[in-house]
């Protein structure tokens, strides 16, 4: 198991073809890990790339952590990760809450990105996830709705060996974390001016159904060097089209 110590705690990360000319790291999503990437999206990418994953911290099998899960400590571990691999410039891909520390680096760090693959970045100003933390104590099957409503259940836990392993997870984050305070702070991302300013090729990937799909409108346009492309399924497109995914990052990528 790959493991990078990144601004003091342990990173698992996973690289593939790693004598490729050019990099394309990738951020999975809150609750996610980078397996989400892993088994379809990232090889047929490292067919063309040298591809970076890693769990994110507190996700996976990197260090939990107590704070530090607003977007801007989690771009900073995303260039101290760079860093560390000696990379001065990357392709950066991001998935959910992913993709919005890939906007946020993209803002603080423009110079050390070269595209962004933006997939089903949500707008954080929505307070149902936000309410559904809050009430997780007391309603942990919450949870499972939420992810159902968004998803189809596309993104739910199968197995009990798996369930357990997710619950431990969340158990975790909602109630031993700064997790949902670094998020209410991001509630104005959408709306400050910062994102208008992100000059880099942007693609933007949303699912047809997803109820996100606003928030790709929004972003296409408020991101003047933005495409969007919508494809079949919803919020969990890259687990329902890893495929036709894969093909969009690839040629998105290569021109």
């Amino acid at each position: 198991m790959p493991i990078i110590k990144v601004n003091g705690k342990n990173v698992h990360f996973q690289e593939l073809n790693p004598d490729g000319t050019e990099t394309v790291f990738m951020l999975h999503g809150m609750l996610g890990n980078l397996a989400i990437f892993y088994f379809q999206i990232a090889p047929l990418l490292a067919a063309r790339f040298r591809v970076i994953l890693y769990d994110l911290k507190g996700h996976g099998l990197s260090e939990k952590a107590p704070e530090g899960y607003d977007l801007t400590s989690m771009a900073e571990d995303l260039i101290a990760l760079m860093d560390s691999f000696q990379l001065r410039m990357v392709h950066l891909t991001g998935y959910s809450y992913g993709a919005l520390i890939a906007l946020k680096a993209a803002i603080l760090y423009p110079v050390r990105f070269k595209k962004l693959a933006i997939i089903e970045a949500p707008n954080p100003c929505d307070e149902e996830p936000l309410e559904m933390i809050s009430a997780y104590k007391y309603n942990k099957e919450a949870l499972s709705e939420y992810v159902s409503s968004r998803t189809n259940g596309s993104l739910q836990a199968k197995g009990k060996r798996r369930s357990a392993k997710d619950n431990r997870l969340h158990d975790f984050l909602f109630t031993e974390t700064s997790i949902r305070e670094d998020m209410h702070l991001e509630r104005s991302f959408f709306y400050g001016g910062s994102i208008n300013g992100i000059l880099h090729k942007t693609l933007l990937i949303y699912g047809q159904g997803s109820d996100c799909l606003a928030d790709g409108y929004a972003l296409s346009y408020k991101m003047t060097n933005s495409r969007l492309v919508l494809l079949e399924g919803d919020h969990a497109v890259p687990v329902q089209q890893p495929i036709e995914t894969a093909l969009c990052l690839e040629r998105f990528f290569c021109k």
